[in-house]
């Protein structure tokens, strides 16, 4: 005996089928309307350029929308079993307006029972592969190339908006997304309350910290240190006690503690002066540590020493105690930290010193040491990796 639950649900499937089938066949009819409105010229009557401006006002959809309308509805005079599957709501509007941008009276059949079976997304791949591109198009999206960036919410948050022609924009885009790939997580102290979470950055974020570490190792490695250096205007008092706030030449105001990032090995540097604005001295470009001392860090601690965090790439050599306050650049002061852990400490409140064996020790804002415990999913905690 069959349950009144499956015959309800076939009952609201067939009813969903039903209501479909009303939809397309609706469309299927618009359609028609816009090849008659664009064979009569309606749209003259109305001052608009041409019929997707005229649609796109009329109806309310983008001017992208309206032209993949319009070539739709000239074609599907010309494919009547497309035609019919619209009608019938055998394929949705979606799949039959990319079908119609390829589609021809030989191929049709073929086409519809292999629609069917893909996504939206695959039948409007195939139709881009299929389409020749207007090399007018193609020029004018080069010619149209822009990067815009600006400082706003009072100079804490950077801007960014651009334009790209697609090859250009796809070399941008696989470079950010495979660094992102590498970047490690920012440790969030309420998810690491939980000591079952495995904490996961958005893909967004990776992609911005993608973008700051590109742009990090460009000015590294330029070969005009004047042009390159990033000059930090700050008074003593706030790099010290972390009163008020420190400016960058030509931008923005940033907190103390950003800047102390900065300051650990960063090509930067510093005028300091006093309360009432007088430079009472200006700092030799960087603290970075010298070769030798890097290449023995580097052996020490092989990578970030964040535990879980086995990054080799964008490190930074962070000052324990910071040479502001006295710390020396020695091996016994130094640890290896990448550029999202390094900012875990300036900004985010974290510490972390040297143990036994020069093993990083790390502890949380509110003192707590941090020695998380093996989960499916994270690497290994730097200490053990480096003594497998």
């Amino acid at each position: 005996m069959k349950s009144s639950g499956s015959t309800d649900n076939r009952e609201v499937i067939a009813e969903l089928s039903s209501a479909h089938a009303e939809v397309t066949s609706a469309q299927r009819r618009l359609l028609e309307v816009v090849a008659r409105c664009d064979r009569d010229q309606t749209w003259r009557s109305d001052g608009s350029r041409d019929l997707a401006e005229w649609l796109s006002a009329r109806l309310g959809i983008s001017n992208w929308a309206a032209r993949r309308w319009i070539c739709a509805a000239h074609a599907l005079t010309c494919l009547p079993r497309l035609r019919d599957a619209f009608e019938s709501g055998a394929l949705g509007q979606d799949k039959v307006v990319e079908l119609c941008r390829f589609a021809t009276p030989e191929t049709e059949a073929r086409l519809i029972r292999w629609a069917r079976r893909v996504t939206v997304t695959g039948v409007r791949h195939r139709a881009d592969l299929a389409t020749r591109l207007d090399p007018a198009e193609v020029t004018e999206a080069d010619r149209s190339r822009y990067l815009h960036y600006w400082w706003f919410d009072d100079g804490r948050r950077l801007g960014l908006e651009g334009s790209l022609p697609a090859a250009d924009g796809a070399a941008v885009a696989k470079a950010l997304d495979r660094l992102a790939d590498r970047m490690p997580d920012i440790i969030d102290d309420d998810t690491i309350a939980d000591p079952g979470a495995v904490p996961e950055e958005s893909l967004d974020a990776r992609r911005a910290d993608a973008l700051v570490a590109l742009a990090s190792g460009h000015i590294a490695g330029d070969a005009d240190p004047d042009r390159a250096t990033v000059v930090v205007q700050a008074e003593l008092g706030a790099l010290v006690g972390g009163e008020g706030g420190c400016a960058i030449e030509g931008g923005p105001v940033i907190h103390p503690d950003g800047a102390r990032r900065l300051l650990c090995d960063g090509r930067l540097q510093t005028v300091v002066s006093d309360h009432t604005g007088q430079a009472v001295g200006i700092g030799r470009v960087a603290r970075t540590a010298p070769p030798w001392i890097l290449r023995q860090l580097r052996w020490r601690d092989r990578g970030c020493t964040f535990p879980g965090c086995e990054l080799r790439r964008w490190l930074h050599a962070h000052h324990i105690r910071h040479w502001i306050e006295g710390g020396p650049t020695d091996l016994d002061n130094l640890v290896l930290v990448c550029s999202r852990h390094h900012k875990l400490v300036h900004e985010y409140g974290w510490r972390v010193r040297l143990g036994a064996g020069g093993i990083a020790d790390w502890s949380r804002p509110d003192g707590r040491r941090f020695r998380p415990d093996l989960t499916p999913g994270r690497a290994p905690p730097g200490e053990l990796a480096s003594t497998a």
